[in-house]
């Protein structure tokens, strides 16, 4: 079995969502709607200040998240075709951002001050360590901090998963020196900040 066996499942909902509602649609990136996208990103800001900084954005969709630090140093990696497209056309142009196609699990990862995924851990893998050994990749990717979002509640969908929260509050503690968790966005979501 391979740890990361379940891209093409990924792609396949992707590319059916992009056909349902169109490739600049949030529901295209999985998403109930772009205001629930931006609540997300809202909670992923609260890890730090990452203007001046140097931030990865793991799982990057569209890259939207590139809107919020106009003076970051921004690098979007993204693994589906049309998603990376769609960033390189929004944001492409800006100074002092990349894309970079690729599935964060498996690549190597540039060096950043800050690491971010928001909704892209949340897929199922055959692997039961998955989400561990993804917050470890993601983390050693990082020189200041790595934040990220996961569902605390099953949403009927055979791609997505839910975490317990105090589970990955736990497994955090155990690799980094400080973490925090933020829930009081989302009834569904919930938002770990680990620091080095």
């Amino acid at each position: 079995m391979s740890l990361f066996n379940d891209s093409d499942s990924i792609f396949l909902y992707h590319r059916y969502m992009i056909k349902l509602h169109g490739s600049q649609s949030s529901h295209a990136l999985g998403w109930l709607d772009e205001e629930s996208q931006n609540i997300r990103f809202k909670a992923l800001a609260g890890l730090g200040n990452m203007n001046s900084h140097s931030v990865l954005d793991a799982g990057c969709g569209y890259g939207d998240f590139r809107e919020i630090y106009p003076d970051a140093t921004y690098i979007g990696v993204e693994q589906i075709p049309e998603l990376l497209d769609e960033a390189i056309s929004r944001y492409g142009h800006l100074p002092k951002t990349t894309f970079i196609s690729g599935n964060f699990n498996t690549i190597d990862l540039p060096l950043t001050d800050y690491v971010v995924a928001s909704g892209s851990l949340n897929y199922k893998s055959e692997d039961p360590q998955y989400i561990f050994k993804a917050i470890s990749t993601l983390f050693n990717s990082c020189r200041l901090g790595l934040g990220f979002n996961l569902l605390n509640k099953i949403i009927p969908n055979e791609l997505i998963v839910a975490y317990d929260p105090i589970q990955i509050m736990d497994y955090c503690a155990s690799i980094c020196r400080e973490v925090k968790l933020t829930s009081d966005y989302s009834d569904e979501d919930f938002t770990t900040y680990m620091y080095r």
